[in-house]
């Protein structure tokens, strides 16, 4: 699909510089496609704040107990 984009002068010399003439698609694709990933895991994670309670957990009062005692519950982990 084609889109049009207005970039200033300053940034497209650099564009192009990095990416040569042929190549500014390919880099701007690029470049938007990484900034949606990482506003989708921002998005995961701001969805996630508040999921564990910040008190009362059952590590609290000892945490090695606590991380001990889960890794005897699994039988894939020895010792």
């Amino acid at each position: 699909m084609r889109l049009h984009i207005t970039l200033d002068e300053e940034t497209v010399r650099e564009l192009d510089r990095r990416a040569g003439r042929g190549g500014r698609s390919a880099f701007i694709a690029r470049a938007v496609r990484r900034e949606l990933d990482d506003a989708r895991r921002w998005e995961l994670i701001e969805s996630a704040v508040g999921a564990i309670p910040a008190f009362g957990h059952e590590w609290d009062e000892d945490p090695a107990a606590w991380v001990a005692a889960q890794r005897r519950l699994d039988p894939r982990r020895v010792g």
